[in-house]
């Protein structure tokens, strides 16, 4: 038995220790976004609520079909229904009957409703891929702010290695009177500076976790991680495309013309529907009824007066409309203006579109540029630090001025640090543009 729970506890420390060595890849925390983001369910329930409409529209063509049943008693004078006559009785009676309904015309308005309903699934699709791209985009971006901010955490720890490795250096060229003692005071005032930064820095790269967990609806914070190695600058990738390609591209894959343009599509569909009010409406009808009474003068049974006393009618109904308070015409009007607004938002929405890829590609370039002046600024800093620093190993220079070739270098690394995953976000904003599935993404 003891054995049995020893090997218990080993497998549950095995588990423990996988659950918290896993390190999640941004690949990994877009789909899990996409799959349990509250937005994104929402968007999909509303694409399930286009087939009860569609459901709706397709009902109008089926027949209605409803039944009715009515038991009473009487006591005083009262009108018996089998005999159509008036009586100062108590008696009890019943009727039923079956009513069907058929539309034949209505001015295509049924069939109008099902086009409509299709063309409204498709815009809820479109908005749930607009959702989706959006969401992307937000756990891409939260997810570069921690790599940021673990990179110059690095940044700022491997550089106060050095610095320790500097305070030892100096009291060893202080006691041999190399060096004054002020410049041992200036990098151990550089370190407890250093140090500050390194918990400025932690602090920085647990909150950005945490936003990052949050918008991934992970509840653990303290063993969330991220995958930090892998993301590099390879090319400019889809900057290199001429700009136009990336428009059009952009304006056949994007879900925001797309959207604008069903919602033109329903808002055509709409009027339709509304003019077809001034047509006349045919419909068919059949109803079946009968009744029973207890004080029936014959005595006949329950079976007998529902045979005997049922009836049927059928026929036509043309309803022609000639004035109904001008309900028709002002209802027309609004649907047309709703149509021409609708217009205006899908001319608009494809400026918005093609503004929007004009400046992302902007951006990105700008970036790229960015990125490849950062990494000619760091190799300058550098040499200029290794410099500073055989200067001062051989107290040819002072700690205040190598602390200060030291700072250089340190902000040169955390300005490429930042240049490389901005390029990085905005280059992921272009290929979105440019069709790229937000699941397929190359990082």
């Amino acid at each position: 038995m003891k054995k049995f729970v020893t090997l218990l506890i080993f497998i549950a420390i095995g588990i423990s220790a996988t659950a918290q060595s896993k390190k999640w890849t941004l690949r990994e925390c877009v789909e899990y976004a996409l799959e349990n983001n509250i937005s994104i369910k929402q968007s999909e329930l509303d694409v399930e609520l286009t087939e009860a409409e569609k459901m709706d529209a397709v009902g109008n063509f089926l027949p209605s079909i409803n039944a009715s049943a009515n038991v009473s008693s009487n006591t005083g004078l009262s009108l018996n229904p089998t005999t159509n006559q008036l009586q100062s009785t108590t008696f009890l009676s019943a009727s039923g009957g079956l009513n069907v309904g058929y539309t034949l015309f209505d001015g295509l308005r049924n069939i109008r409703q099902v086009q409509r309903a299709k063309l409204s699934k498709l815009a809820s699709q479109y908005r749930l891929d607009k959702m989706k791209d959006d969401i992307s985009l937000f756990v891409a971006n939260a997810f570069l702010q921690v790599l940021l901010n673990k990179a110059n955490l690095e940044v700022i720890q491997s550089q106060n290695a050095v610095t320790l490795q500097q305070i030892d250096r100096t009291n060893s060229l202080v006691d041999s009177g190399v060096l004054p003692r002020g410049d041992l005071l200036e990098i151990k005032a550089v370190d407890a500076g250093e140090k500050q930064q390194i918990a400025v820095a932690e602090n920085a790269v647990e909150i950005s976790l945490i936003n990052l967990a949050q918008l991934l609806l992970i509840k653990d914070y303290k063993n969330f991680d991220i995958a930090d190695e892998g993301y590099d600058v390879l090319s400019e990738g889809i900057a290199d495309k001429p700009v136009q390609e990336i428009i059009n591209a952009a304006q056949e894959n994007r879900s925001e013309v797309k959207i604008a343009e069903e919602n033109v599509a329903l808002a055509e569909k709409d009027l339709q529907i509304a003019r077809g009010a001034y047509y006349p409406t045919l419909s068919a009808f059949f109803g079946y009824d009968t009744r029973y009474s207890d004080n029936d003068v014959l005595q006949r049974d329950f079976v007998e007066q529902l045979y005997l006393n049922d009836g049927i009618g059928y026929g036509l109904r043309l309803n022609v409309p000639i004035l109904n308070g001008l309900s028709v015409r002002s209802n027309v009007k609004r649907n047309k203006i709703n149509l021409i607004r609708s217009e205006y938002q899908l001319e608009q929405s494809k400026l918005d579109l093609e503004s929007n890829v004009y400046q992302a590609y902007v951006d990105a370039k700008g970036a790229y540029k960015a990125y490849e002046a950062s990494l000619s600024a760091l190799e300058s800093q550098e040499l200029a630090y290794e410099y500073a620093k055989d200067r001062y190993d051989v107290g040819l220079t002072n700690a205040f001025d190598f602390s200060q070739s030291k700072l250089r270098y340190d902000n040169a690394r955390i300005e490429l640090n930042r240049s490389k995953y901005d390029y990085i976000f905005k280059s992921k904003v272009l290929e979105l543009y440019f069709g790229i599935p937000a699941t397929e993404l190359k990082f």
